[in-house]
């Protein structure tokens, strides 16, 4: 299985051994307050093709505060307080945010598409050429559970 994508900390090391699945740039509430970005680059994954060597080093909180019990975790290395991914507890997606998980962001494929974007967030709809949508792109399955 040969590493695609390398992020984490210097104490747990996240791999991707294959392309994500999708691959957005995210406009969501939840990510902008989670890093304090207008929109943020952000990878899924199929639940099997993102890899952590040392699970037992990783901290996990809820991705949204406001929904706690949500099926989205952030995981955060228990050493250094990095984030490393996102992960689903009903196991069917990890997530990367590359440029806050440690990756080399110019590596990851461009996202395809911008998600989660209404004009109630006060600044201008993308016009980068890439689609704009008020949630995921209309084509996205959400991959069945690995448990």
């Amino acid at each position: 299985m040969a590493t695609k994508y390398a992020g984490g900390c210097a104490h747990v090391h996240v791999t991707a051994s294959a392309e994500p699945i999708d691959n957005h740039e995210c406009h969501c509430n939840v990510c902008k307050g989670v890093t304090g970005q207008q929109h943020t680059h952000v990878a899924f994954f199929n639940y099997g093709d993102l890899h952590v060597d040392h699970p037992e080093k990783m901290k996990r909180v809820p991705f949204n505060k406001d929904n706690p019990g949500g099926p989205l975790e952030i995981c955060l290395c228990t050493e250094c307080g990095a984030a490393l991914m996102l992960d689903d507890k009903q196991k069917r997606i990890r997530v990367a945010v590359p440029n806050v998980m440690g990756y080399d962001d110019a590596a990851f494929p461009k996202a395809t598409y911008h998600a989660f974007w209404d004009e109630t967030k006060g600044y201008a709809k993308p016009n980068d050429g890439r689609p704009v949508y008020d949630s995921l792109r209309p084509d996205f399955k959400w991959p069945a559970s690995a448990a």
